[in-house]
């Protein structure tokens, strides 16, 4: 992504002439972008992607992944890991390959419930800094839910908050877990919350939080997106507490454009979005940092299936489709992205190959081969 200052750039329009005669501020106009941001191009080289096909229903949908890829040639190749929720920490040999490929595309990795075994999830996002959580959530033509016109992007602070990590038993019976926020990654998720709704021709950035409550740690959060904001005045801000937020996502959703939120809160939050949307099954997503990128089903509802789904092969391969698309977009392959998108959308508009989730029958081959078939 191409690094500038957009106030810096209307600072400088604002002081051009044009002939020897000044022209009206630019902030006296109605807000509008001055300076187009152009993508550098790729080189077309193929490019290597790590890929953790994880468990439960992973490797199924990540080998449909597989499949849609190889069917449309994408100069993609990929260097194939074991690793599964229930291994103590991600292998080395992962991480290495990951901040070689720069890349990584994921299946789900099951998280035991409590004991002492920490999220690999957790692990990766720590270890490679992916600060940024990013879930699309949207309507897709074709698949009726109960409200339209959803087209919410969240934006998730990854890498601290109550997913710090650092808990401890204090006396027999009373564990202590402690939330850190601090103000750089406030202001680093606000910056890419704000970015991104910038270069995307977003109207409004929703700040999320309890600062009601939480009034040091969310209060930090909030005055950081509050300072981030005012360098943006094209973008409108404001904020939502977290309660209200669900309350609101559930009645009145397309009121939200992009979300910027706390880590917990943005999981809660991105779930039940993609839950009013279509269903967590069809809603792409992926973690951001600084230098690498791992994609990976949006929403973590589901994302390893249950035993009855993976014996009779119904997975729903959408999600990951549509983060593979978002992945050849990151990677600078937009043509193959649009194909692998465009054929996707229309399989679900069609409404003939669908698995249970999304209300049909198809098994996640049948789904895979329509896909296929739509590929121009």
């Amino acid at each position: 992504m191409a690094r500038r200052t957009p106030p810096l750039l209307r600072h400088l329009l604002r002081g051009a002439t044009d002939g020897g005669a000044s022209r009206p501020p630019l902030a006296l106009a109605e807000p509008r972008r001055t300076v187009t941001y152009m993508p550098r191009p790729g080189d077309g080289a193929p490019r290597r992607v790590t890929l953790i096909p994880g468990d439960g229903i992973g490797p199924l949908v990540t080998g449909a992944v597989q499949q849609v890829m190889e069917a449309m040639h994408a100069p993609i190749l990929f260097e194939t890991y074991e690793v599964h929720g229930d291994m103590t920490t991600v292998p080395a040999e992962v991480i290495e390959s990951i901040r070689r490929n720069k890349v990584c595309l994921k299946g789900g990795l099951r998280t035991p419930l409590g004991g002492g075994v920490s999220s690999l999830n957790m692990q990766l996002r720590k270890e490679l800094d992916l600060y940024a959580s990013l879930v699309h959530c949207f309507n897709l033509q074709g698949l009726p839910t109960r409200h339209e016109q959803v087209d919410i992007v969240v934006i998730r602070e990854n890498t601290e908050g109550e997913y710090s990590g650092l808990e401890h038993e204090v006396v027999p019976g009373v564990v202590e877990s402690l939330k850190v926020i601090t103000k750089f990654c406030s202001e680093r998720i606000a910056k890419y919350a704000f970015e991104y709704a910038y270069l995307n021709n977003r109207k409004k950035v929703t700040a999320v939080h309890k600062a009601n409550i939480m009034k040091l740690a969310d209060g930090l959060f909030l005055e950081s997106c509050r300072e981030v904001a005012t360098k943006y005045p094209g973008i409108k801000y404001n904020e939502i507490i977290v309660d209200n937020c669900c309350m609101q996502l559930v009645s009145k959703p397309e009121q939200f454009d992009v979300m910027v939120t706390p880590n917990l809160y943005g999981n809660l939050v991105a779930n039940t979005a993609a839950g009013i949307a279509g269903g967590t099954g069809v809603m792409p997503g992926g973690n951001v940092g600084q230098d690498h990128a791992v994609f990976e089903q949006g929403a973590s509802a589901g994302n390893v299936g249950n035993e009855k789904i993976l014996e009779q092969k119904k997975a729903n391969p959408v999600a990951l489709l549509l983060s593979s698309s978002m992945m050849l977009r990151h990677l600078r392959f937009p043509s193959f992205a649009d194909r692998l998108e465009t054929a996707v959308k229309h399989v679900i508009a069609e409404g003939k190959y669908r698995t249970k989730d999304l209300g049909g029958s198809s098994t996640t081959q049948e789904v895979i081969d329509a896909v296929v078939a739509k590929l121009d």
